[in-house]
């Protein structure tokens, strides 16, 4: 059995013998952080749940497109599921850096597991209501608030920081391949309905709770705890002190406010631009997460490189322009190409805003940085489907996302021109 690994700043996880060296094999390089057993496991476990995730995710805005006709329902539906990051997720990330991060993990599963089934249940004997919908979809996101500084202040614990590149790339491949199978998978048990989904899901959480359960990490709690306040406004303090941290937060947020909307209006591309029906959307769905999965693994292939800030800015006005193009496309194949070299270059830019956040902050710190990057992360995303969606209400869906596209590819043309702290990165 492994050596446990002690989650604090002082003990980090020897390299394996095969670790990484110049001249490496493409596949070694790659997937240098599989190496690794623990998080191996927790890959794992995180895939199957994620697969599960982006089943209930494709099948409830279906549902609610189904049930309201209504894009801003879309965009209010994506924003109480993230409305929590923005309200708790500082508080979170205190806890993080205080308690045992595996247990915080846990109880996030068994939150959002009731919840998937609970709305199973609802659409099953056909009492569910869009306010149904909207409650459980909060409910959900307060459970991801406390769990998701936990897991993103966990992974460093798992792998040696020379590999902590590769590790934050590979897990947003996880991410983007269960983006091409869910909603694939979402396809076929739409057969049997929305209900499969959301039931299917639930059981998705089983697999990362036993994964979690199997990992060997031992928590050591902080010597020196302060009151949960002054413990926040320390994490406040340094992130203001580091330009580098502050320029990639504000450019996280940005590019979430404007970029994410392209995910949330599929629905309305499928039924209205294109005459089609869930297959269609799911389609769409996984173009964009093959482009996705094709980024990560060329994020994980160049791990720690020269100039990564100046790429990250580059690819990020590639992607405004991916979405400008898609908005004004009424060709399906065309479409589909620019939704893949879209996931592609998204990936791209949130691996290395990712990857650099976690080189900078020291462990100590991890949970409450790393918090807050997720406040404007996460935090971008329903304030930006929200007033995506009320400004679909008022003109069109690609007339808005044209002015996102416009707006994405002109923050990292700023940001490339004005020294923000990115660039020299």
């Amino acid at each position: 059995m492994a050596t446990p690994i002690q989650s604090t700043a002082r003990s980090e996880p020897q390299a394996p013998a095969a670790a990484t060296a110049p001249g490496e094999p493409f596949l070694q390089r790659t997937l240098a952080a599989f190496s690794y057993r623990d998080f191996r496991v927790l890959w794992f476990g995180a895939f199957t749940s994620t697969v599960g995730t982006w089943m209930q995710k494709v099948a409830q805005s279906w549902l609610v497109f189904d049930l309201t006709k209504s894009s801003f329902f879309l965009g209010l539906d994506d924003f109480l599921g993230q409305l929590p990051i923005l309200l708790f997720t500082l508080v979170g990330g205190v806890i993080a850096d205080r308690h045992d991060r595996r247990r915080l993990l846990l109880g996030s599963q068994y939150v959002q597991m009731t919840t998937a089934f609970s709305l199973a249940a609802l659409v099953f004997f056909g009492h569910v209501r869009i306010w149904h919908i909207l409650t459980l979809s909060f409910m959900a996101g307060l459970a991801q608030a406390f769990g998701g500084p936990a897991y993103q202040s966990l992974i460093p614990s798992l792998v040696h920081k020379k590999h902590l590149p590769n590790a934050i790339a590979l897990n947003s491949i996880q991410f983007n391949l269960a983006r091409v199978f869910g909603p694939l998978l979402a396809g076929a048990a739409l057969i049997f309905g929305t209900a499969a989904c959301f039931g299917l899901n639930g059981l998705s959480f089983l697999v990362v709770i036993v994964a979690l359960m199997s990992l060997h990490i031992k928590h050591i709690r902080p010597a020196d705890q302060k009151p949960m306040l002054q413990e926040m406004k320390g994490g406040l303090a340094y992130a203001r002190s580091e330009p580098s941290i502050i320029a990639l937060t504000v450019l996280a947020f940005l590019t979430t406010f404007l970029g994410l909307p392209l995910l949330t209006f599929l629905p309305v591309f499928a039924r209205e631009i294109f005459h089609g029906e869930v297959r269609v959307y799911t389609h769409m769905m996984s173009f964009s997460g093959a482009g996705a999965v094709i980024g990560a693994l060329v994020v994980a292939w160049l791990g720690r490189f020269k100039h990564m800030g100046r790429t990250l800015l580059i690819v990020q006005a590639l992607f405004g322009g991916c979405i400008t193009a898609f908005a004004m496309s009424r060709v399906w194949w065309w479409s589909c190409v620019l939704l893949f070299l879209g996931g592609a270059a998204l990936i791209v830019v949130f691996s290395m805003t990712a990857s650099l956040i976690q080189l900078i902050v020291p462990d100590h710190l991890r949970g409450r940085v790393v918090s807050i990057y997720m406040v404007a992360f996460r935090g971008g995303m329903p304030l930006g489907s929200l007033a995506g969606g009320y400004a679909a209400s008022l003109s069109s869906a690609p007339h808005v996302l044209a002015i996102n596209g416009t707006l994405v590819s002109f923050v990292a043309l700023y940001f490339l021109v004005r020294n923000h702290g990115v660039r020299e990165l």
